[in-house]
């Protein structure tokens, strides 16, 4: 056979066997660092996603199960759904404040990711200088704490005083059967070890906190329940907290209550103001269990309720 041949051939077969071995590569099956960054006037922003949870919410939403599917089918989803668990890091330029703390180890092997996303994102604990809660759920408190040991540990720690007389109360605990005792012990491993360092402080009012940085109490999902506003250069961001968690379903119709409200009736109402407030005025919104980034904007819907606008993809300047 001739050399002219013989080449092509050559060639052929060296192709082959590249798109063979490149077929037959393993699956990665790892995303890449959960972490998004975007500025708001002066400050830095860093959504980090401590990872999913997923929930069965045709069973949670106070609605017919039906109702839900389908709008979880009109949105590409289905459920259990994958829910987002998410916190802010929030770089005033003076301060660094980290705005919930994700699960770590209180809800299993798919959450526990947010201080390695904020190792990533090039921080490291040690610098965060406060930490505020939205709420003492175990899914918002639980990366605080590790082996009873602060992960922040020149942090002051603020939550609601409300919300930290109910669930860090030895009593409540003691009252408490089964699963419910869950829902004491997590936040009291979580924030002791704060309370003992004397880095715990409650927050009693509607307060500036930092400079660019307020709270706001809406109860109904827990007793002290707050939303966080983020403000500079004029630009402002509302941390939402858990006025929301599938935001399928909820932005569409802000009047569909969930299992885990203490009173749904109260959080309904905080929700409506919140999306009614936002869409008005334009501004950012976010919160733990929207979608990752988990920021984006509200408008009203022609059909009634409200859509949420993701934000785009940006870089910061």
């Amino acid at each position: 056979m001739s050399t002219s041949i013989l080449k092509p051939l050559a060639l052929i077969a060296t192709l082959l066997a590249a798109t063979a071995a490149h077929a037959a590569a393993p699956m990665a099956r790892f995303q890449a660092p959960g972490f998004y960054r975007t500025t708001l006037g002066d400050f830095e922003v860093t959504v980090l996603n401590d990872g999913t949870l997923d929930l069965p919410v045709e069973k949670l939403l106070k609605q017919p199960p039906a109702k839900t599917i389908a709008a979880l089918d009109k949105s590409f989803q289905k459920s259990p759904l994958q829910t987002s668990v998410n916190g802010f890091l929030i770089n005033t330029g003076t301060k660094l404040v980290l705005i919930d703390t994700g699960a770590a180890s209180l809800f299993g092997p798919t959450l526990g990711q947010l201080v390695t996303n904020l190792k990533a994102s090039g921080y490291k604990p040690e610098q965060v200088d406060e930490v505020y809660i939205s709420h003492m759920h175990g899914d918002h408190v639980g990366g605080l704490a590790s082996n009873e040991q602060r992960v922040f540990p020149n942090a002051v720690v603020r939550a609601g005083k409300l919300d930290a007389d109910y669930y860090l109360n030895q009593t409540n605990l003691d009252k408490a059967s089964g699963e419910a005792k869950d829902n004491f012990q997590g936040p009291m491993m979580s924030i002791n070890p704060y309370v003992k360092a004397g880095k715990f402080q409650p927050i009693v009012a509607n307060t500036e906190l930092v400079p660019g940085i307020k709270s706001y109490f809406n109860g109904g999902h827990t007793p002290g329940h707050i939303t966080y506003v983020v403000e500079s250069k004029g630009q402002k961001l509302v941390l939402l907290g858990d006025l929301l968690h599938v935001q399928a379903v909820q932005f569409e119709d802000p009047g569909v209550g969930i299992q885990f409200d203490m009173d749904s009736k109260i959080a309904i109402a905080e929700r409506k103001e919140a999306f009614a407030a936002a869409a008005k005025d334009g501004y950012l919104i976010g919160a733990p269990h929207l979608s990752f980034p988990a920021l984006g904007h509200v408008r009203v819907s022609s059909k009634g309720g409200y859509v949420f606008v993701p934000v785009n993809y940006t870089q910061p300047r």
